[in-house]
């Protein structure tokens, strides 16, 4: 018999790579509708959570809807089931379905949203365009019976402890003799109780990123032997882990902006774009934002941009910036829709099979091109 598993553990899993600590205090991202201890049956990922996406979930037999964008953005202050918002939440209670999202925390983590724009367009060398969160690290210790080792490596590093820069299961291991004297109470692994054990342990060391603590803790106490296993934690004043919004990078060969716009337009599929600038002009380095990122073009001149994409750009904003020299590519807000592969490839993979995950076939773009 297969063992249950509740939208608790997979929102764990998911908040592993894209903890809630790193969305913007506007954000209201995490558990929408619903409940975490709710059995999964299938899983649906999308952009927008719309009473199309919902009814695609019920027709599947998915019961659990991740999205990037919150279906509950701004307060409530009645349900009313003849809105459209309340006639949507209606039917999502009575399917009994639940509802999550990964908004901007999915935007600044490192292969999220913007990294993911950033190599799909192929840019090169690329750097946070608007950095936000420092996250310290800490130096993790644990000591393991040598029979124990690649158990208990394989837990830690599992969950992506260890990772520096573009290499995984970083470690250091060095041989020595752990001692001890198990009292009347204990339950001893090795050894006998006020008799003292001398056991040939190796001391791992592993790179810590604060938001995996917890789950490393955790993964040391299941897969250790010892009733007490022995580890420490120590924060390091090494530069930390750095999120921010948006990616800057150059293209591997430069080339017009026409030929990027209509570039961008078939790796995206887009019907149409909005350009500012001379089509002739030739561009190298190119920054992206997905979404709203009209606000942060300054970023972008300053740090040497010839062009900015990013969405729902303003009248005035792209006179501004066009005025500073600055071109901008507006493919729209819909171009985020590259994270329903991302995190389903995710869930696949940490899941490894368990439950099915679905990617969203409706199109929630509300515009068309005429």
């Amino acid at each position: 018999m297969t063992k249950e598993i509740s939208v608790g553990k997979v929102v764990q899993l998911l908040e592993s790579w894209v903890p809630k600590k790193l969305a913007a205090d506007w954000d209201n991202v995490g558990l929408q509708i619903g409940s975490l201890s709710h059995p999964v049956k299938q899983i649906l990922v999308t952009l927008d959570v719309t009473e199309e996406v919902v009814d695609e979930a019920i027709e599947i037999g998915a019961n659990l809807i991740i999205s990037h964008h919150p279906l509950l953005f701004k307060s409530l202050k009645q349900i009313n089931y003849q809105s459209p918002i309340g006639k949507l939440i209606q039917k999502i209670i009575k399917h009994d379905l639940t509802v999550y999202a990964a908004h901007t925390n999915l935007d600044v983590v490192i292969g999220g949203v913007n990294d993911l724009l950033a190599s799909k367009l192929k840019l090169e060398n690329t750097k946070i365009l608007v950095p936000e969160i420092e996250e310290p690290f800490y130096k993790l210790f644990v000591y393991v019976p040598e029979t124990h080792l690649d158990v208990v490596d394989q837990a830690i590093t599992k969950i992506g402890v260890g990772q520096l820069g573009d290499y995984k299961d970083c470690s250091f291991r060095l041989k020595g003799t752990g001692t001890f004297t198990p009292l009347d109470n204990a339950n001893p692994y090795i050894g006998s109780e006020n008799k003292r054990s001398f056991v040939d342990e190796i001391k791992l060391e592993y790179l810590l990123p604060s938001h995996l603590r917890n789950q490393a803790i955790d993964a040391i106490k299941k897969a250790h032997p010892y009733e007490e296993p022995v580890f420490d934690i120590i924060k390091l004043e090494n530069d930390g882990i750095i999120y921010g919004l948006g990616r800057i990078g150059t293209l591997k060969t430069e080339k017009t902006l026409r030929q990027l716009s209509t570039e961008l337009k078939e790796i995206f599929q887009l019907e149409g774009l909005r350009v500012t600038g001379s089509l002739d002009r030739i561009v190298k380095k190119v920054a992206v934002l997905g979404g709203s990122g009209e606000k942060y073009y300054h970023h972008a001149k300053r740090l040497g941009a010839d062009v900015y994409i990013t969405g729902d750009v303003s009248f005035h904003f792209a006179q501004d910036a066009l005025a500073q020299g600055l071109s901008i590519i507006d493919p729209g807000h819909h171009i985020e829709v590259i994270m329903v592969e991302a995190v389903s490839e995710y869930l696949r993979e940490q899941l490894d099979s368990a439950i099915k995950v679905n990617e969203s076939k409706i199109s929630t773009e509300p515009f068309q091109f005429i």
